[in-house]
């Protein structure tokens, strides 16, 4: 048989050499990028420091980090930056060696291959549809044995748009300190989340030196293309570990300087969150008027749909919508899940109506 293409957000060159579409035209709701695109105060000022590439960056990153700390309200000692939340994931897992670990999924499959690549092997803790992809906290412990070295979480996950509360993640983290278990929480989505202050673990990095919280500029900032990402960890003999082992200079001149400047945009960061919230309340309101679909309550800038009819498939659906220009996520690859899954992210409002036009088409009113 042949193998189904999945497209990820990234894949646009695909999309455009597969369906003759032209990538600047494509509206993608894959890639769950903050639809107001770049920080205003990044777009007026960024050009003003081009001569930043004329030296090379401080090796601490000091200001940056500084900037950083200000932002999440930590330490800046406890502040680790990278080329993108990737680089971190892969630099916590060639550190830490784990040799079993266990990962919360659905969801993003960066994970399993790092570990795969350290050399590990990775069990899932299963989200279970039927408690709606929420985190069952009694039967994660029932998992977490000795045996296990490594815990990683997405917080919000992705594709399930759920979250966990801190005060849930504290029983967790007390239960891995208990039996060594080492936990890294991917927080890429954290700042879409209305209640984003009670579900931050960075706090918690103060009180617990088996955490590592990963966070980047690609989805918020809508910065994919600069790269940057950052750990906040409290154990700082490892993030000096960390920061020994990896490599000098991985984030350029212009990305520091930009890191700087867009966190400290309040004005964008409030738009950005004022625009997600009042469109996930408007979308999943307009999903409720339809049969034979479900979604689960979203907390970050995306939402899960599962198509409840055997008549329609999430490759068909996904067809529909690129045809028109519009990019969701075909959700099959993703394990758990299959052909009766899709996901998009919450853009403008009037790129919203026109991707719910196309896949409602064929869900009847109630």
């Amino acid at each position: 048989m042949e193998q189904k293409e999945h497209f990820h957000g990234s894949d646009l060159e695909k999309i455009e050499r597969k369906y003759g579409i032209r990538k600047e035209e494509i509206i993608s709701f894959s890639a769950n990028v903050n639809p107001l695109g770049i920080s205003y105060k990044l777009a007026r000022e960024l050009p003003l420091h081009m001569d930043a590439i004329t030296s090379y960056p401080d090796r601490e990153y000091t200001s940056l980090r500084q900037a950083i700390a200000q932002y999440v309200r930590a330490d800046y000692r406890d502040i680790l930056v990278g080329n993108g939340s990737t680089e971190l994931i892969s630099l916590v897992i060639q550190m830490l060696h784990p040799k079993k670990s266990l990962i919360v999924g659905p969801t993003y499959s960066e994970y399993e291959h790092e570990i795969a690549l350290g050399g590990g092997r990775s069990h899932y803790f299963r989200l279970k549809e039927s408690e709606d992809f929420c985190l069952n906290e009694e039967d994660l412990f029932d998992k977490l044995t000795p045996e296990i070295d490594l815990l990683a979480i997405c917080n919000p996950n992705n594709p399930t748009s759920t979250q966990i509360s801190r005060r849930v993640m504290r029983h967790i983290l007390d239960q891995c300190k208990e039996k060594g278990i080492f936990v890294m929480v991917d927080e890429t989505y954290v700042e879409f989340s209305e209640d984003s202050g009670n579900i931050t673990s960075i706090p918690l990095t103060e009180y617990y030196n088996n955490l590592i919280i990963l966070r980047g500029i690609s989805k918020f900032f809508a910065a994919p293309g600069l790269r940057l990402g950052y750990a906040v960890c409290g154990n700082r003999r490892l993030v000096r570990e960390m920061e020994q082992f990896k490599n000098p200079w991985t984030i350029n001149s212009l990305a520091a300087v930009a890191g700087e400047i867009m966190f400290q945009d309040e004005e964008y960061i409030n738009d950005t969150i004022r625009l997600i919230s009042e469109e996930r309340r408007r979308v999943c309101g307009i999903l409720d008027q339809h049969r034979d679909i479900r979604y689960y309550a979203p907390h970050a800038n995306f939402i899960l749909l599962h198509i409840l009819t055997e008549e329609v498939t999430s490759e068909e659906l996904f067809e529909a919508a690129i045809r028109k220009k519009l990019m969701i996520r075909d959700c099959s690859s993703f394990p758990f899940l299959d052909n009766k899954y899709i996901r998009f992210c919450f853009m403008k409002p009037e790129q919203n109506d026109a991707l719910l036009d196309v896949l409602l088409e064929r869900f009847p009113k109630k």
